[in-house]
């Protein structure tokens, strides 16, 4: 809304009750109109039908009347607060294009990612939460409007202040800081479901009519199936969140650590016989002297595919996850080797330094021979951890030893494209089911 669209709304909320004073020609004036519910539901009806995939969260928000409110608002518990002002003032088009604004905070979860960007960063006085409310709402008005769905007055958009659309909240907020040119954002409040701070008009927790965890989690899983099922309807910003919510990501680094981990201290991995101590049963075998089980620091060989079709930002990435491997391992650098591979396995590095490898490659792609090479470095790794795209034949059997595979993340038109670099019709194979498989970036 522009400012003077902001001052009649003022104007019509604080209009005085005929219980009050009279004005100046002795006239009583008229008390507050209450809410148009017909013209705002009919507003969602139209928002329904400009976004059908919307429809189910739509009709989830229960609508409570308050005066408190500038425009329209939600908490996290899926309760839309409207002023009757701002209905009364607004044409049914636009305020179709608040509804889906509003509930877009909500399937988003811009409350939960507000309050985890914050306790990250250590944003928390109310300036940095009114920076989150309009970051959050550049990554949804930067395609949520057009195509029967009219873009409300005074929306904000990245474009406003020179940034690039596609983003999320969280890259906005990187991006700009509050100043004197954005005085007029000063009134923008989007409620809880939009940073994460709950509002003094708020019903909170325990109020009414509040959704459930499971039930706000049912309703996203209903709007994601409506995007994903006809995925052409759908804007690229929305089509990427119903991609999200089937599939959440995953806190790839710890589940990697963790598989690292659990491979080289399984049974038989970092253990070694020994005759220095003999073992306790040599006493059952007169004449004979039996040697112990010693356990030893175990030894992790890095397979990383440097194959044409890996990008150097997954190289680096491989990189830092050989950092992250050697921690596994307690810090012994000393104990992780690491095998560039491509169609070819190259010579077994030990690790000093992860910025010292030289990750030479750039053809094809058969990590069989990067195995290979691994399986024969001396001593013998307890682990092969293998950093791939997963486009690369995989070895027939399973190695003798604990095996972990750490996937890049791909989104699927980019696999696609590079898939089809020879043949069209190639799909690479899924890794083996004797490997752990742990996806990297997502």
């Amino acid at each position: 809304m522009t400012g003077e669209a902001r001052r009649r709304v003022a104007g019509v909320a604080g209009a005085p009750s005929a219980a009050g004073t009279s004005n100046a020609s002795g006239a009583v004036p008229d008390a507050p109109r209450s809410l148009d519910r017909d013209k705002l539901f009919a507003a969602r009806l139209h928002a329904a039908r400009a976004r059908p995939y919307l429809a189910s969260a739509l009709f989830a928000l229960h609508t409570v009347e308050s005066r408190q409110v500038p425009t329209m608002a939600v908490d996290r518990y899926w309760r839309c607060y409207v002023s009757p002002a701002f209905v009364d003032l607004t044409p049914v088009e636009e305020l179709a294009g608040v509804w889906v604004h509003e509930v877009s905070h909500l399937l988003r979860d811009h409350h939960g990612r507000s309050d985890r960007v914050a306790r990250e960063r250590g944003l928390t006085g109310p300036g940095d939460r009114l920076r989150m409310n309009i970051a959050a709402d550049f990554e949804i008005n930067d395609d949520v409007f057009g195509d029967g769905l009219v873009r409300p007055e005074g929306a904000v958009e990245p474009a406003s202040l020179g940034l690039p659309a596609g983003e999320l909240m969280e890259d906005y907020l990187r991006q700009f800081r509050l100043g004197t040119a954005m005085g007029d954002l000063a009134w923008l409040d989007c409620g809880s479901g939009a940073d994460g701070v709950e509002r003094e008009w708020e019903l909170g927790p325990g109020g009414a009519h509040g959704l459930s965890e499971q039930e706000r989690d049912a309703v996203r899983f209903r709007v994601a199936q409506g995007i994903t099922g006809r995925p052409g309807d759908a804007p690229a910003g929305w089509r990427r969140w119903a991609e999200e919510a089937f599939h959440p990501p995953q806190p790839w680094r710890e589940l990697l650590g963790a598989a690292v981990r659990s491979a080289v201290s399984g049974s038989g991995a970092g253990e070694d016989y020994t005759y220095g101590r003999p073992s306790r049963r040599s006493a059952g075998v007169p004449g004979a002297v039996l040697p112990s089980l010693r356990r030893r620091p175990p030894r992790v060989s890095v397979v990383i595919d440097t194959s044409g079709s890996v990008s150097d930002a997954e190289l680096g990435s491989a990189l830092l996850e050989v950092t992250a491997i050697s921690r596994a391992v307690g810090g012994r650098r000393d104990l992780v080797t690491v095998v560039p591979c491509d169609a070819a396995a190259r010579i077994a590095h030990p690790l000093c330094r992860a910025e010292g490898i030289p990750l030479v490659g750039g053809g094809g792609t058969d990590l069989r021979t990067g195995f290979a090479r691994a399986l024969k470095t001396q001593p013998r790794p307890d682990a092969v951890v293998v950093l791939t795209d997963g486009q690369t034949p995989w070895p027939a059997g399973r190695p003798p030893c604990r095996t972990v595979v750490g996937l890049f993340s791909r989104q699927r038109q980019r696999q696609r494209s590079s898939w089809q670099e020879d043949d069209p019709d190639y799909v690479p194979d899924a890794p083996p089911a004797w490997a752990r498989v742990v996806r990297i970036g997502s």
